[in-house]
């Protein structure tokens, strides 16, 4: 391996981990928002409200939260082993499936 390649074990910055970690409760949170208005008429309808339609409210709930959870998890200064980083958003993305799949099979 030469000095310019990198492999799962080194550690990731903690900007890039800051913003992993926010993508990852990011992602389950929106799963959830989305169980949550499919389930409720009244989430549903207030999402409607605040924007004419409630993909646009989901989404850019979706955004400030990420960016906001990126900003204040990238100032604490941890960081995380590559390996650690990608089974944490890996984990997230299908956490995430697995939430939205399983509330529309079941």
């Amino acid at each position: 391996m030469t000095t310019n390649q990198s492999s799962a074990a080194d550690e990731v910055g903690a900007k890039v981990t800051g913003y992993g970690l926010s993508y990852a409760v990011t992602s389950i949170l929106s799963a959830l928002l989305v169980v949550l208005k499919e389930s409720s008429e009244a989430v549903h309808g207030l999402l409607v409200a605040i924007t004419g339609h409630h993909w646009i409210t989901h989404g850019l709930l979706d955004v400030i939260v990420f960016i906001v959870l990126g900003v204040l998890l990238s100032r604490r200064g941890t960081s995380m082993s590559g390996g650690a980083f990608i089974t944490t958003v890996v984990g997230a993305t299908i956490l995430s499936g697995l939430i939205i799949s399983g509330y529309f099979v079941l």
